[in-house]
């Protein structure tokens, strides 16, 4: 059996520069890459701080049918699982920095979740799993 892994998934961005402002400064993810491929094409990859994980890849819409799936690139399902080791420090800290919620934090069998969105209105879950251990 081979070792593989997926490295980065595509993320669909009207503009380079408000998508890694919106990550970096509202979500305070890490800008890992920003290679200008050429006059139109950057090679853009952000990651939640220090994650280990797979990686978002801002590729700018480059046709009307790309441009169309921006803000619904799971037709209104949640997109992506941002996990996290503290629910209510970040879920706090990204009020503060204006990120928008679709619902109250709620607790469910599998830890503490709620539902945001980013710039383009595409949904998330935050979330802090169980740990195996706990009550």
């Amino acid at each position: 059996m081979t070792n593989q892994h997926i490295s980065a998934l595509t993320f669909v961005v009207r503009d380079y520069d408000e998508a890694i402002e919106f990550f970096t400064q509202k979500l305070q993810f890490d800008l890992l890459e920003d290679t200008h491929l050429d006059a139109k094409k950057r090679w853009v990859l952000v990651a939640p701080h220090g994650s280990t994980g797979t990686n978002l890849l801002l590729a700018k819409a480059a046709t009307p049918e790309q441009a169309s799936t921006i803000g619904n690139q799971t037709s209104g399902r949640v997109f992506l699982f941002l996990h996290t080791d503290d629910f209510w420090r970040d879920y706090n800290d990204m009020k503060s920095r204006g990120v928008k919620f679709a619902e109250e934090p709620r607790e469910e069998p599998y830890g503490t979740v709620t539902v945001f969105f980013d710039l383009y209105n595409n949904k998330w879950d935050l979330l802090e799993l169980k740990t195996a251990n706990a009550d």
